[in-house]
């Protein structure tokens, strides 16, 4: 498998010269259609990366053990892709340090975004992965305080009226099932599912108590009410999005200029 990491990351390397060359030619429809081709790359090196594991607990550090020395853009990177959603980061790194082992400040995070958006303004598409926005459903500008993963689906990445609680249960769903895959749950992890678990009917039996399996079920309940009308929302954003934005400003929102042209 780790000849297969190898020669995704070379394929990535010559798929972004040839997305480079392209931009400088001012071909927009090649552009369009090998980030496409990148995307997919992208995502398969993950999912080969996550393979690498030697198994599905693997990604836990023990209580008590000492975290791996991750830069900041890692952890993060680590806990939204447990998350599956557009996350704040105070639960950034509530999740990182109960999952992970981590002492993640959440205050360290505030920068991040600007950080990201000026290393892809330099040099688009040199990085496996972002730390980007989300972006609001109406005008297309970043929601606050909000971090995500360029290689989630633009729809994933948009935030409409439903978005927040539709997001929220499926945040819930995926801690509930990396709680129920560990061997035993610690103080910190049951904690962490009981946040989620406090706020969703059904979800918990008993002041501060919570099960795996009962969070993902009133979680999964609740999802087929609003995440219809939520997916038919983000989609047709993120259609407009494509239309109105260029490749920087669909992961870190227009500029306000072009914003506030926007709201007029």
């Amino acid at each position: 498998m780790g000849d297969t990491v190898e020669e995704l990351e070379r394929q990535i390397e010559a798929l972004r010269a040839e997305v480079r060359q392209a931009m400088s030619a001012g071909d927009r429809p090649r552009v369009r259609g090998l980030k496409a081709e990148l995307h997919a790359l992208e995502r398969a090196w993950e999912e080969a990366l996550e393979e690498l594991a030697p198994d599905a607990d693997a990604d836990r550090i023990p209580q008590g053990a000492a975290p791996a020395l991750l830069p900041l853009r890692e952890q993060v990177h680590n806990a939204l892709t447990l998350l599956t959603v557009p996350t704040a980061p105070r639960l950034i790194a509530q999740v990182y340090n109960a999952c992970f082992g981590g002492d993640i400040q959440s205050a360290k995070l505030t920068s991040l975004r600007r950080d990201e958006e000026r290393s892809f303004r330099v040099a688009p598409f040199s990085r496996p992965y972002y730390l980007c926005a989300a972006l609001n459903a109406d005008r297309l500008t970043p929601a606050r305080a909000l971090l995500a993963l360029s290689t989630w689906p633009l729809e994933r990445r948009i935030i409409g009226a439903l978005s927040p609680r539709v997001d929220f249960l499926n945040a819930a769903v995926s801690i509930a099932e990396h709680v129920a895959r560990l061997p035993d749950s610690d103080r910190a992890t049951a904690r962490l599912l009981w946040l989620f678990a406090e706020n969703i009917p059904g979800a918990a039996d008993g002041i501060g108590s919570a099960k795996p399996d009962a969070v993902i079920r009133a979680a999964q309940a609740e999802l087929q009410t609003h995440q219809p009308a939520d997916r038919s929302h983000r989609e047709a954003a993120a259609a407009r999005a494509r239309a109105q934005l260029t490749d920087a400003e669909q992961l870190f929102g227009p500029g306000p200029l072009k914003a506030a042209a926007g709201q007029e």
